[in-house]
């Protein structure tokens, strides 16, 4: 009995450490990573003056994740990713290995409780995971909030007057384009109370370094909106992912009029949408190849030359997207919390299967599936560098899509 008790006491405890590593997550990663929203804009038409400041402590984080000179399969030593060793792994003091006639009654009942527990626990589990399946399932694509808190525009207001009806109806012209034809793999909250603002969730397109994460913009219409396009900042959690999506948040993009481009590409006032906005985002900064988004980079680099520095940054940038999927998990946007939690409970074997695939060799962005079924590792093979990378952060990332309940990504733990 004294055996059964000591193990219940033991799992107790383990689980007690486990949950007080991940409460670490959030000190860790908030000392190191950019705080979003410490830079507003002062003017609305300002973007060329958007300032970007290099943050010494991200970069500490980064060193931590992308320097440790690990094997594969070995992660980072950083304080919140590590397990407690078997050695912590001890009763509490005070067990004794000898009992009376009393003390087995008591070890008894104890071990029945505990058992009684763990079952009402696993039953909660099960409902918890219904639960956030239901809320997904039911997750609007567009939708009205009240709360604006963390807005990154939230400061950003009018001085003082009173919106026209033109712009209002311009707005509630938006919200309605945007609720009939968002595509599956984009949403957008708007707010009751501050109708110049928005925020969206993009769902990184397959086939690229982005598959699966989720990206999150804020964005504000100007008082002179239609006539000037909306500002939109990247929330980047402090990961430079793309050429044209900078840590500080600045979005470069010619229908945005912050980056050059031919007519028919730049804001066009009364036909341009924030739809179109969105879409754009996704279709032409979250590509297969964001190597190229770098100006005169298609033409610098041709060839093979082009294509061998292009699979390196997409390696690079799908590493760093990995880490972000465990930041967003901890550090879900504002009422985007049923999505994250959802998605990623979804689609975290699918990751866990194409990460495994790339160690295994794969390509990024192929067809995993298809690579799987027909066997045709040979014919194109990701760098030993990117194996080794993804290897070692499998085993940090594997535990958070556990711990979000993902119980099939248990097999992934050999």
């Amino acid at each position: 009995m004294d055996m059964e008790l000591d193990d219940s006491l033991i799992a107790e405890k383990i689980k007690e450490e486990k949950d007080d590593a991940l409460d670490n997550v959030d000190d860790y990663l908030d000392d190191y990573a950019d705080d979003d929203d410490d830079d507003v804009y002062s003017d609305y038409g300002d973007n060329d003056e958007y300032i970007c400041e290099e943050d010494d402590e991200l970069l500490k984080l980064q060193a931590q994740f992308d320097n440790a000179d690990l094997p594969p399969g070995v992660e980072a030593s950083v304080p919140w990713l590590q397990d407690p060793s078997p050695s912590k792994k001890r009763s509490p003091a005070g067990t004794s290995t000898s009992t009376s006639t009393s003390s087995v009654h008591e070890g008894t009942a104890s071990a029945s409780s505990s058992s009684k527990a763990e079952s009402n626990s696993t039953v909660k589990k099960e409902e918890e995971m219904d639960e956030v399946l239901r809320k997904l399932m039911y997750f609007k694509q567009f939708d009205t909030v009240a709360d604006c808190s963390d807005h990154h525009f939230l400061d950003m207001v009018s001085s003082g007057r009173k919106p026209s009806k033109d712009w209002v109806k311009k707005i509630q012209d938006e919200w309605k384009i945007l609720e009939q034809n968002l595509p599956e793999t984009i949403y957008v909250r708007v707010y009751e109370s501050r109708m110049d603002l928005l925020r969206a969730v993009i769902i990184g397109p397959s086939g690229t370094p982005y598959h699966d994460g989720l990206f999150v913009f804020d964005a504000v219409f100007p008082p002179s909106y239609p006539n000037e396009p909306p500002m939109v900042h990247y929330h980047s959690s402090g990961f430079r992912l793309n050429p044209n999506l900078y840590e500080c948040g600045k979005v470069c993009l010619s229908l945005l009029n912050t980056w050059t481009g031919g007519r028919n590409e730049m804001w066009v006032p009364n036909k341009s949408t924030m739809l179109q906005v969105l879409v754009s985002i996704q279709a032409l900064i979250l590509n297969t190849d964001p190597f190229f988004n770098e100006p005169g980079y298609e033409k610098t680099f041709t060839g093979s030359e082009g294509r061998k520095k292009s699979k390196e940054y997409s390696e690079d940038i799908f590493i760093k997207s990995l880490k972000k999927m465990m930041y967003t998990l901890r550090n879900p946007p504002q009422h985007f919390e049923d999505l994250v939690a959802g998605h990623f409970r979804v689609r975290a074997h699918d990751i866990m299967t194409a990460c495994k695939a790339y160690v295994d060799g794969a390509e990024l962005g192929c067809d995993v599936k298809k690579w799987l079924r027909e066997g045709d590792k040979a014919l194109k093979t990701s760098s030993p560098n990117f194996k080794a990378e993804v290897a070692k952060i499998m085993r940090p990332l594997l535990k958070y899509f556990i711990y979000n309940g993902s119980k099939e990504c248990e097999k992934f733990q050999n």
